[in-house]
């Protein structure tokens, strides 16, 4: 065999913007469409976002305004204005920025010095303009090329920067901005930033009480085993509070303004103060799983020059506050051990509610102890020769691995569509789980159900969920089951289990739905799936005279050739979401309690199209 040249020739140096549109993954993490709150579109609004923080944290523009129509961004901010000579180079050169003069950038939160250069070059139209002493500079971008560059002129206009921008739809494919995502990372931004207005689309988002009007939003009143304790101290926020109906531990953690999803050193840190802090005040030794059961917290760290897990930064690898300073550990044990410490001393009556909410964990665990021991051994024999799981390689786990964000469980119903998913999947990032059948009705049961049940305990044992969220396997969870009636009964039944047991999964946007299409509509030379009645006009309207139609009743009729196109680049997700206005338990009661006139109504009203357009 001829032996490859490797030469001068071979070696080839990327210019930046080259760099980011070929490996976008090492910049922004997964491209997605938008389906998913760690979609790279959501990365580009906060990249910029960032910028303007920035400057509100220095002390310049207490007022962001950002504007999405359509797919166009818009993000003004009234700070200082990038130096009117640099404003080509600060979007468009790498390792150019302020975040290099650690004074003026101790605690900066966005991608040091490549942040804008990668939604520069990650989007058709990208145009900065800066406001500084009367003066503007603008210059406009395609694909990081300068296309224009203005001179500098005379302006009436507030000092500030505003940078508008289009993301590639060649690298973001069928993208849309999903509201309900801009809005959670728009106000986790106010939560962080006391004093910060932001103007999204004409609403006012702004935050009194920091961390505490995120818990607050997050758990309603009436479920709250106590009002939310609110600790603020130099460099470090924390809210919590007991929840009195979920199981699990829920947390919301965050660095130097940076949502760390994936928690890190300083989660870690927190969980382990709590629980001693907790164990000294009562003098009892509590297990730390009893303490920490159905606790729903927030904690804010700020830390000099943190150190990541991952370049999108969703979990704190630093051990150390700063160089040459304290650690991160023993920085949140002081803080948790002195101020928790002291609220449960001036406040007997939530150290009481407390206790109570401690000793009937404790009672819970001891009821499940000898179930729970039989149902992991099951689990663990069932995983030497699980029929239902069929794994990945890469897991959410994996934080070092750039795919580890796409890890993905789809759980689907009977082998038909199993086979297929299974034989068209991507091993390396796609596991399926396979149900026998309808899932059992779990609202208003006990954790004791999630073991008895074989079905939903080696579900939980899949996601390795038992202990703690920290540990899930898979960033999404995929529901692809049949859009027909049957199939709508298995998704709600299986979101019933998730809200009763693990709502977190859903409250972090684990969750999804997979779209699947109705018809395939093809000619000789060109095939179209359509997902809606719309798409199947418009598709016979492209492939006219004669195009033969195809509906698909089932996923078990969806050849894994042709599946491979609905799991792939292509996949249609849509994302199940909580409704703030609406407690947990109220929406379960409503759905699945006891039958009622209003659900029938409801129903009556509602699900009679969805029907009618899968049956037409």
């Amino acid at each position: 065999m001829a032996e490859t040249q490797y030469t001068e020739d071979n070696i080839r140096s990327l210019d930046w913007k080259e760099h980011i549109r070929m490996r976008p993954g090492m910049y922004i993490g997964k491209l997605g469409d938008g389906s998913s709150p760690d979609d790279g579109i959501y990365i580009l609004l906060k990249e910029v976002i960032d910028n303007c923080i920035d400057e509100f944290v220095m002390g310049a523009g207490k007022t962001i305004e950002v504007t999405i129509k359509d797919k166009t961004v818009s993000v003004r901010d009234y700070g200082r204005g990038i130096p009117l000579g640099k404003v080509v180079d600060v979007v468009s050169k790498m390792n150019t920025g302020g975040k290099y003069d650690s004074l003026a950038f101790k605690k900066s939160v966005g991608l040091n010095g490549v942040g804008t250069k990668a939604v520069n070059a990650l989007s058709n139209y990208f145009r900065v303009e800066s406001v500084r002493d009367d003066k503007q500079k603008a210059a406009e971008f395609s694909a990081g090329n300068l296309t224009l560059e203005e001179d500098v002129i005379d302006t009436t206009k507030r000092k500030g920067t505003k940078v508008v921008f289009v993301p590639d739809d060649t690298i973001f494919k069928n993208y849309k901005f999903r509201n309900e995502y801009v809005v959670k990372m728009l106000k986790n931004y106010c939560y962080l930033n006391n004093g910060l207005t932001i103007i999204y689309n004409g609403e006012k988002y702004y935050s009194e009480n920091g961390l505490k009007d995120l818990l607050a939003e997050t758990i309603h009143v009436e479920d709250q085993e106590y009002p939310i304790i609110h600790l603020k101290g130099d460099d470090i926020e924390i809210a919590m509070t007991h929840s009195k109906t979920q199981y699990s531990e829920e947390y919301y953690s965050f660095v130097n303004g940076q949502n760390t999803t994936q928690g890190g050193t300083h989660l870690a840190a927190f969980r382990e103060a709590a629980v001693k802090t907790i164990r000294e005040f009562y003098n009892k030794p509590f297990e730390g799983s009893d303490i920490r059961k159905s606790i729903v917290s927030a904690i804010s760290v700020k830390v000099m020059e943190p150190v990541f897990e991952s370049q999108t930064k969703t979990k704190l690898g630093s051990t150390e506050m700063g160089p040459g300073l304290t650690t991160v550990r023993t920085f949140i044990n002081d803080f948790v051990k002195t101020n928790l410490d002291n609220f449960l001393h001036k406040n007997p009556e939530v150290a009481d509610a407390l206790l109570r909410k401690i000793l009937q964990a404790e009672r819970e665990r001891k009821e499940l102890s000898g179930i729970r021991k039989l149902a992991r051994d099951r689990a663990k024999k069932a995983s030497l020769h699980n029929k239902k799981l069929r794994d990945c390689r890469v897991h959410l786990t994996d934080t070092k691995n750039p795919k580890s964000l796409e890890s993905t469980l789809f759980i689907t119903e009977g082998d038909s569509a199993s086979g297929s998913i299974t034989k068209s999947r991507d091993v390396n990032t796609q596991a399926v789980f396979s149900l026998r059948g309808k899932p059992l009705n779990s609202y208003g049961m006990t954790k004791k159900i999630v073991y008895e049940n074989e079905e939903f305990n080696l579900l939980q044992a899949a996601l390795d969920i038992e202990d703690e969220m920290e540990n899930l396997r898979y960033n999404n969870i995929v529901i692809a089951t049949d859009a027909d009636v049957d199939g709508m009964h298995i998704r709600l039944l299986l979101i019933t289990f998730f809200l009763q047991f693990f709502p977190e999964l859903i409250k972090e946007n684990h969750l999804y739905i997979l779209q699947t299409p109705l018809f395939r509509v093809r000619n000789k030379k060109e095939t179209i799936y359509c997902y809606s009645e719309e798409e199947r006009v418009a598709a016979i309207e492209k492939l006219k005279p004669k195009p033969e139609i195809t509906r698909f009743k089932g996923l078990g009729e969806i050849s894994p050739d042709e599946f491979v196109h609905f799991i792939g680049d292509d996949i249609r997700l849509d994302p199940v979401m909580l409704d703030g206005a609406t407690s947990i338990e109220t929406l379960l009661e409503f759905y699945m309690g006891k039958n009622t006139p209003d659900r029938q109504d409801f129903i009556i009203n509602n699900l009679k199209v969805e029907i009618d357009a899968v049956e037409s």
